[in-house]
């Protein structure tokens, strides 16, 4: 391979050969964004001669995440947190937690950050001005990831499971697992301001829908925005208004409330309900051990976090290895073969 020159340097960030010289050698007296374009070039370029720790962070990637008490953000988080450690020098990758709640809060964050940035790799729900700050982004030179969830109208790179395929797979298992049951199906999630919560719900529905022979009934979906009590209650009160309900698909999160209401319920009514749920963590593992759920369905946030990274570095120009476009594999996790997976961690 031929060795990168100063000169081919120069060529590539569009300065003088005197410039990347003061660059690399820390000589001071030139401007940050002169530097990105030196450091940005000889990283693309292969150069061997290393970058002073003076630029350490010189690329800069923000991720934007959500609730970080829940198991599932809390363990996408790590995720980050180990990549960020193993990075390059000269990449600084910061993670940010923004209250999901308050979309034109959230839409401002993106666009007033204090910092300049590089890549952006986002969670956001679904809300127009959220979307239009993260085209203003783009538009700016930043190149957007949206991570495990998107906003609609979306020109930015997705990188997820195929979530109505996920949903679809919820549904061929509970038919499954209720060949001869008459009766009713609820879905818990979040609420419908994240698509995949759509989406999946509606591969569920179109699943179970489409099934002739099948007595089953999609009779309800209620929303609990993933908070143990809220849905709680709203699994409660579901159970009481429908007497025949044998199967539960909690298309979000919340698992600890779902499963606080349908141990009473199994106790009380002495019947067994089919529970299918989203993300292994130590609370959903529990529950399948005990045989109170029969079946999570798992996104891989490590595999999601680490090809998000992937995708912005390879936008960026740092690495040169094509990073796959196609959905995140998801995983099937029963009470055979929990205990012979990696625990995430």
């Amino acid at each position: 391979m031929k060795k990168t020159r100063l000169v081919d340097i120069a060529a590539a960030a569009g300065v003088g050969i005197a410039t990347v010289e003061r660059v690399l050698n820390e000589r001071g007296g030139v401007r940050p964004q002169t530097i990105e374009k030196v450091v940005l070039a000889a990283k693309q370029l292969g150069y061997k001669g290393g970058i002073p720790n003076l630029y350490r962070g010189t690329i800069r990637i923000e991720v934007i995440l959500v609730r970080p008490e829940t198991p599932f953000f809390s363990r996408l988080n790590r995720a980050f947190e180990r990549i960020a450690a193993s990075l390059d020098s000269s990449i600084s990758l910061h993670r940010t937690f923004v209250e999901e709640s308050d979309p034109e809060k959230f839409a401002a964050y993106i666009a007033s950050s204090a910092i300049r940035r590089h890549g952006l790799i986002v969670v956001a729900v679904d809300h127009p001005k959220i979307t239009e700050s993260l085209r203003q982004a783009r538009a700016s030179g930043v190149e957007v990831v949206q991570i495990i969830s998107y906003t609609g109208g979306r020109d930015d790179v997705f990188v997820g499971i195929d979530n109505y395929a996920a949903g679809r797979t919820a549904g061929f298992y509970m038919s499954r697992m209720l060949p001869q049951a008459t009766g009713s199906i609820v879905a818990v999630c979040h609420s419908w301001a994240y698509r995949i919560h759509k989406e999946r719900v509606r591969g569920f529905s179109d699943y179970i829908t489409t099934q002739r022979n099948s007595a089953l009934q999609f009779s309800e979906v209620v929303f609990g925005h993933d908070d143990d009590l809220r849905s709680a209650e709203m699994l409660t009160q579901a159970l009481r208004r429908r007497a025949d309900i044998v199967g539960v698909y909690n298309a979000g999160g919340a698992n600890l409330g779902v499963g606080s209401v349908l141990q009473r319920y199994r106790e009380r009514e002495k019947k067994e309900v089919v529970w299918i749920a989203h993300e292994l963590n130590d609370e959903t593992r529990g529950f399948i051990s005990s045989g109170l759920m029969t079946l999570v369905l798992d996104q891989a946030p490590e595999t999601q976090a680490r090809r998000a990274l992937d995708t912005v570095l390879s936008r960026i120009g740092i690495i040169d290895v094509p990073v796959s476009q196609d959905p995140v594999p998801f995983l099937t996790f029963t009470s055979e073969n929990i205990g012979q997976s990696a625990a995430p961690v």
